[in-house]
């Protein structure tokens, strides 16, 4: 029988992306969020409609700030406490030490590493399961059937996430408030600058105009994202040193 799965946070871009793509697989879906609907959708404050939902998932999908998220566990062991709980997290130690102290059936989290714009299909997601239990394999298997799936580690997920996402972001950004910095007119830059330099702003627009919160739960949520930020310290006066 395949699963009913709730969405919180469905009315966002992440929730939005797996609230079709488990709509696609067969699943009945609903979504519960106060932005569609009235302020009793607010997951941390459930109206009698909202928690008749939340007792009738068998997949609750938490597509919610970090914040949020682990202020959710305790309202899901009193009022899902069968559930499968499905965290979209750019973070996952605090997330799984959590699950760890309570009493969820089961829990999964999913990071997809790319932007929800973008869409699922032939895109990775790194996968983390905190709790074995019902559902989760199939919530996998509905991800990977759209695009690759990394099981991993919480903390390895987060170490290597410092990497790919804290360092590169930071490295962006540095070259922003660098070009800013030197006071070069963008229009003239743009003018005469190489592919590299090209490649480099148009990242830059990118990180720039991009969802705040996910980036500070990057740069701010991930316990290993400091040390990172400190390597590219080191790096650039590398790179200074050499060439003095």
């Amino acid at each position: 029988m395949t699963p009913t799965v709730l969405v919180v946070g469905g009315a966002g871009a992440v929730g939005a992306l797996y609230a079709e793509a488990f709509a696609a697989a067969g699943c009945g879906v609903s979504v519960l969020d106060p932005a569609t609907h009235d302020a009793g959708s607010d997951v941390l404050h459930p109206d009698d409609a909202a928690a008749d939902l939340l007792g009738a998932a068998d997949v609750v999908i938490l597509a919610v700030p970090e914040s949020v998220a682990l202020a959710t566990v305790p309202v899901l062991e009193a009022l899902a406490p069968t559930a499968t709980v499905v965290d979209t997290l750019s973070v996952k130690t605090a997330m799984a030490d959590s699950v760890a102290r309570s009493s969820l059936a089961a829990a999964v989290g999913l990071n997809p590493m790319y932007a929800p714009s973008l869409g699922m299909d032939g895109r990775p997601t790194a996968a983390v399961v905190h709790r074995e239990g019902p559902d989760v394999e199939f919530v996998l298997g509905v991800v990977a059937a759209r695009g690759p799936v990394v099981r991993i580690s919480a903390s390895e997920h987060d170490r290597v996430v410092a990497s790919t996402q804290a360092l590169t972001h930071a490295t962006v950004l540095a070259f922003g408030i660098a070009l800013k910095d030197l006071g070069v007119d963008p229009a003239v830059a743009a003018a005469l600058g190489p592919p590299p330099f090209a490649t480099a702003t148009a990242l830059l627009a990118r990180v720039a105009t991009g969802t705040p919160e996910v980036y500070a739960d990057v740069q701010q949520g991930n316990p290993f994202a400091a040390s990172a930020r400190a390597a590219l310290g080191r790096a650039v006066a590398t790179v200074d040193s050499s060439c003095a």
